[in-house]
């Protein structure tokens, strides 16, 4: 997989913290924190998106969702998301 470099700028102070984690939490540099931090807050966004989409077609549902119903559509979105990492 091909990288791109970016530019991050950030304040003196934010970036002695984020120093500090990197140190504390045994990441080897900053560009391992910073990539791990954005895959997370990446997989977030994701998560919320599924869990909103289940909501959604919950209650547009006709009829009653039953548990069973509502587990294989749940199962279904997190194999979609594994699918995307």
């Amino acid at each position: 997989m091909a990288t791109q470099m970016i530019t991050v700028k950030l304040d003196d102070s934010f970036l002695e913290d984020v120093d500090e984690v990197v140190k504390s939490k045994g990441y080897q540099n900053r560009t391992e924190f910073i990539r791990n931090a954005l895959r997370e807050k990446v997989d977030k966004a994701k998560m919320e998106e599924a869990i909103l989409e289940l909501a959604h077609l919950k209650g547009s549902a006709k009829k009653r969702t039953s548990t069973k119903d509502y587990e294989a559509v749940r199962k279904r979105a997190f194999e979609e998301l594994e699918k995307l990492n």
